[in-house]
C-alpha cells in the first residue's frame, strides 16, 4: 500500500493535494500502482514543498519517457500547481540513479563505428 506522510494543516488549507496529484500523474505509467510511494514535506518558513516519489525500477523507463519527456511534463504540472498556491516545489525521484546508463554509454565508444543512421557499419570485405 502506498505510504503517505500527513501534510501540515496550514499547507492543506492553502496548497493543492500534491500526493493525490502525483499519484494521478504517475499511476498510468506503472505496472503495479501499489509500488508507488509518495512523501510530501512542506516548509512553511520558506514556502517550499519537497515531494519525494519512489517506484519499481522496472517502471523507470515508462515514467521518465524518451529523453525524460514524461517526468519533465509531470514536474511542470506539479510546479504549476505549486505556483498557484504561491509555493515552490522540488520533486525527488528515488531509485532512478543513472550511473548504470553512463557506464553503458562509455562502452559504446569501443564498439564498431556507427553510420549516420545509428546502425553499426557492415564489416568491409577483404
Amino acid at each position: 500500500m502506498p505510504r503517505d506522510i500527513d501534510q501540515s494543516t496550514s499547507q492543506e488549507a492553502t496548497g493543492p493535494n500534491y500526493i493525490g496529484l502525483v499519484r494521478f500523474l504517475l499511476e498510468p505509467f506503472l505496472e503495479n500502482s501499489e509500488s508507488l510511494h509518495a512523501d510530501c514535506e512542506y516548509l512553511p518558513s520558506t514556502n517550499k514543498v519537497w515531494l519525494r516519489v519512489a517506484f519499481d525500477v522496472e517502471d523507470k523507463g515508462k515514467v521518465f519517457g524518451r529523453g525524460g519527456r514524461n517526468i519533465q511534463a509531470i514536474r511542470t504540472i506539479l510546479q504549476t500547481a505549486a505556483t498557484k498556491g504561491q509555493q515552490s516545489l522540488h520533486l525527488d525521484v528515488f531509485g532512478s540513479s543513472r550511473s548504470s546508463d553512463r557506464d553503458e554509454s562509455s562502452d559504446r565508444g569501443t564498439s564498431a563505428p556507427r553510420s549516420k543512421k545509428g546502425r553499426p557499419r557492415r564489416p568491409e570485405k577483404k
